[in-house]
């Protein structure tokens, strides 16, 4: 018996409380090894020493992280959908090592192509002060890639595609719907910046802040994805009428000259 009022509410309340945690939770368990070894940057003396941290994390992110976050994005996908009873740890595990392989590669390109952007920033800002200019071109090229990881991680769980498409379609995405990857930007910084606005917030990060981002993010995309698929489904019927209008004109025409030659 479902329960109403007050009392219903407070027990929907409870059970995304339930499952924003657990899946929070599962995703910081999966993604520990490059927790442990990103620890160290909070104790960073300098640049070099930072740097250094990155480059040591960032090589586990990809078997780490990244199929850690796509899971947790397979069951944001599910609420979005309207799937909110499906179980929680066959969801995560099942699409965990499902999506392992892609997310893997995918994590291992990005991590690449991040570090090449890194490289050639510090380059021109440090080593090339002539053309100090084009280092804040490396700074929009590595917020577009970051952004991007929204739109690739949701595609990886939505889509069966390809690993190079799949980053293909997340930049062009991305690129395609500015607004759109604005707003899962600033809604994403909203919920990071609340979480580590003070010490009494913190407990947000382990239990609820990476699912809370995960379901912010993938509705975005999955808004995204409706409205193409209603312009495809517009552009397919104007095609097919067009067609119709077309093998009538034939029809009349053709019906024209065979009353043409029966007159003969």
């Amino acid at each position: 018996m479902e329960m109403r009022g007050m009392m219903g509410g407070f027990y929907k309340i409870s059970e995304w409380i339930m499952r924003l945690s657990v899946t929070n939770v599962l995703w910081i368990i999966c993604s520990l090894p490059f927790i442990i070894l990103l620890f160290p940057v909070l104790f960073a003396q300098n640049g070099d020493q930072l740097l250094g941290y990155f480059i040591v994390a960032g090589v586990v992110a990809p078997f780490t992280v990244f199929p850690a976050t796509a899971a947790m994005f397979s069951v944001a996908r599910k609420w979005v959908m309207g799937e909110v009873d499906a179980p929680l740890l066959s969801t995560y595990f099942r699409n965990y090592k499902d999506s392992y392989k892609q997310s893997m590669i995918g994590g291992v390109i990005y991590v690449i192509l991040f570090s090449i952007l890194i490289v050639d920033f510090r380059v021109y800002l440090v080593k090339l002060e002539s053309l100090k200019l084009l280092s804040y071109l490396f700074i929009a090229l590595f917020a577009l890639l970051a952004v991007s990881l929204f739109n690739f991680f949701s595609m990886v769980v939505h889509y069966h595609m390809k690993t190079m498409q799949l980053l293909k379609n997340a930049v062009l995405l991305t690129i395609g719907r500015p607004f759109r990857s604005l707003s899962t930007v600033i809604m994403s910084g909203a919920v990071i910046g609340i979480s580590v606005s003070s010490a009494k917030l913190m407990f947000l990060i382990p239990f609820f802040t990476g699912s809370v981002v995960a379901l912010l993010a993938f509705w975005n995309f999955y808004a995204v994805y409706i409205k193409l698929q209603e312009q495809m489904q517009k552009a397919a019927e104007a095609e097919a009428e067009e067609e119709r209008k077309r093998l009538e004109e034939e029809g009349i025409v053709l019906n024209a000259e065979e009353g043409q030659s029966s007159i003969k």
